[in-house]
């Protein structure tokens, strides 16, 4: 059927087709991506001779279809393979989220501004906060308002230390 890359061919259609007269009606079918037409036709004799007529006059137009087919068919195969091979959208990790807040937040860090920003449930966010309080990167302060933050040292500068001194 593949003739190159651009499908089947009208001369190796009428040359299957013109098997037709010699007992072997319906090859064409078959070269044109038909099986279960070319199968009748083998069983019936191409409908006694009238199918394959018909397709002797209408064979041009059913090789543009199974050209368009193929091309389909090959355009869809390198989009899924295209799909296989493209890399997944890199999700940053909540540590990655962390670390990103404590430097952009002068070295502070809410449980809920963690969450908003990495789409977690709150309690995750606090979960991955008291890991790295466990690994001794960050520190619990409870400012004076009562909020508790997470102080990243690393992170930490002025605008920080203000901020917990006006809580």
């Amino acid at each position: 059927m593949d003739n190159g890359n651009s499908g089947p061919s009208l001369r190796f259609a009428y040359l299957f087709w013109f098997a037709s007269w010699f007992g072997f009606a319906g090859l064409h079918r078959f070269y044109l991506g038909k099986p279960v037409t070319g199968l009748l036709y083998l069983i019936t004799w191409g409908f006694g001779g009238l199918g394959t007529i018909y397709d002797a006059f209408t064979m041009p137009a059913q090789v543009r279809r199974a050209r368009l087919e193929h091309r389909l068919d090959a355009a869809l195969d390198r989009e899924i393979l295209a799909d296989d091979f493209r890399p997944a959208p890199r999700r940053e990790s909540i540590e990655h989220a962390i670390l990103r807040l404590a430097r952009d937040g002068g070295g502070l860090v809410s449980p809920g501004r963690l969450a908003l920003d990495a789409h977690i449930p709150v309690d995750d966010a606090k979960r991955h906060l008291e890991k790295l309080v466990d690994a001794r990167v960050a520190e619990i302060r409870v400012t004076r308002s009562g909020v508790m933050v997470y102080v990243l040292p690393e992170f930490l500068n002025e605008a920080g230390r203000t901020q917990l001194e006006e809580f």
